[in-house]
């Protein structure tokens, strides 16, 4: 199942405070993630809406066909570790 997931993909939105405490978390995980800035990207807001019953809630992090809506980064670092670790930072 790993070799399928090759990203992790953030949803987010300027001003969002939630959004920068997941960015920050992840990034002192060393997780690295391809972002998405859905007030600029009417494709990436879709994929939020998608993932959260028809909402543009961020943050959303997409890993392969999983949609976590509003995750802490342990949360996420903890999918990372069971599903796809080869995305776990250093």
């Amino acid at each position: 199942m790993s070799d399928a997931i090759d990203a992790v993909h953030v949803y987010w939105r300027p001003g969002c405070p939630f959004c920068g405490i997941l960015r920050r978390g992840l990034a002192s995980r060393g997780i690295e993630t391809v972002e998405h800035d859905i007030w600029s990207d009417p494709e990436a807001a879709a994929v939020v809406r998608q993932h959260a019953g028809g909402n543009e809630t961020v943050p959303t992090v997409v890993i392969g066909d999983v949609g976590m809506v509003n995750p802490s980064a342990k949360a996420v670092a903890g999918y990372l570790s069971a599903n796809a670790p080869h995305l776990l930072g250093a």
